[in-house]
């Protein structure tokens, strides 16, 4: 039975939010393995916990490459390949006995998994079937990240305490390759594929040749900007997220308060990254945006009082300002993206923007490490990330389509 526009618009989003839930929400219980294989191998701290860089790294550098797959292959081959990808490594990490190995698991192919399976198919995706809430759809979408995580790493726990490592992977790894041929026989990414009929119209008026490519993309400030946005957002976050349990526990709070505080965290940025795009849709993306900024200056500002003065209540008013802040710029420029470059590339388009925020997380999380081991504390490092948040607004301020995006 062929399902109405708005219907197939719902299913659409649906299909995005499922499988980046499963993409980002399963590479995320890595986290959980770790004491175990470090108990079993040996292994140091440093080394098991560097396979988060070359997850960003590869998530970031693959992310050009999978909008051009997007392009030309479309949304089935894109996201059975992803899938496909996650279950495979997945189901080999069981037996692993080397660090490479791990690397090469948990960090390379699950990067490219979590490409495949992401955002950048799914923003342009959702840009064939959404105009004027695609805001909403693409902040609905990537929520997927938060509540992924929060289905997925509390049952690899439970696996690992019960059956050991080994087997927690195997579970994984074989429920995701028996979703494959659902993945990709199941679902009617035809019609998904095709878009809205007012976005049929649109592809159809275009000639041959016309239209936004790569190349042309990049001689814009707006896509410079954009980029710009990713990498310093990222930059200024990770140079903090990585290190706030340890920073917690360093100014005097307990393990569990610390640990308890980064839970909620993300429990609040799936709602700061669920609403963004409603709230942009209505106040506009430089408002909403610039706020969000301000918001997670003022949450670093009360975690530089933390490292001074540590108390309960600067501990909860910080969770507050800055989880309600985290993760709203990235639907938003998402969906900037997907409009303003709309057309057959602009999952091409996309991933090369998209691939400047795993950059700067990478670039942010090293940094943060470096100047933490330089200063002994952390408020050079707080002064840093708050540099590059400043800088992140400034785009939305001084590049004119985006000070005027309406």
């Amino acid at each position: 039975m062929k399902l109405p526009a708005r219907g197939t618009a719902v299913a659409v989003l649906a299909a995005c939010f499922v499988l980046n839930m499963l993409g980002r929400g399963i590479a995320d219980t890595y986290a959980v393995f770790l004491v175990p294989l470090e108990r079993e191998f040996g292994w140091t701290r440093s080394q098991l916990t560097g396979v988060y860089a070359i997850y960003l790294l590869v998530n970031g550098f693959t992310a050009p490459l999978v909008g051009m797959l997007f392009d030309r292959l479309g949304p089935r081959w894109v996201y059975g390949l992803g899938t496909a990808c996650l279950g495979s490594a997945f189901f080999l990490a069981q037996g692993l006995s080397s660090l490479w190995q791990f690397y090469l698991l948990a960090g390379v192919m699950v990067g490219i998994a979590v490409s495949l399976n992401g955002m950048v198919p799914g923003s342009a995706l959702l840009a064939r079937w959404y105009r004027a809430r695609l805001s909403t759809a693409i902040g609905i979408a990537f929520s997927a990240i938060g509540v992924g995580t929060v289905m997925f790493v509390p049952i690899a726990q439970q696996l690992v305490s019960l059956h050991g490592w080994r087997a927690a992977y195997h579970a994984f790894g074989t429920a995701l390759l028996l979703l494959v041929p659902l993945v990709l026989f199941a679902v009617p990414w035809k019609r998904f594929a095709a878009g809205h009929a007012e976005y049929q119209a649109r592809a159809g008026q275009a000639a041959p040749g016309e239209g936004w490519t790569p190349r042309r993309a990049m001689r814009t400030r707006i896509f410079w900007g954009l980029a710009a946005v990713f990498f310093c957002t990222a930059t200024g976050m990770y140079s903090i997220l990585v290190q706030l349990v340890a920073l917690l526990i360093d100014a005097g709070y307990s393990p569990l308060a610390a640990a308890a505080t980064f839970g909620v965290l993300g429990m609040l940025s799936s709602i700061s990254i669920m609403s963004s795009g409603l709230v942009a849709d209505r106040f506009g993306a430089r408002r909403t945006v610039s706020a969000s900024f301000a918001g997670t200056a003022a949450g670093m500002l009360l975690l530089a009082g933390i490292t001074f003065s540590p108390s309960i209540a600067l501990l909860v008013l910080f969770a507050a300002v800055f989880g309600l802040c985290m993760g709203t710029r990235g639907p938003i420029i998402s969906s900037i993206c997907a409009r303003q470059f709309a057309g057959p590339s602009v999952a091409t388009i996309y991933g090369t923007v998209y691939a400047c925020n795993a950059l700067g997380a990478a670039f942010g999380s090293l940094m943060g490490g470096v100047l933490h081991d330089l200063t002994g504390g952390y408020q050079v490092g707080l002064g840093f990330s708050l540099a590059f948040i400043a800088l992140a607004a400034t785009p939305f301020w001084i590049v004119p389509a985006l000070r005027n995006y309406r």
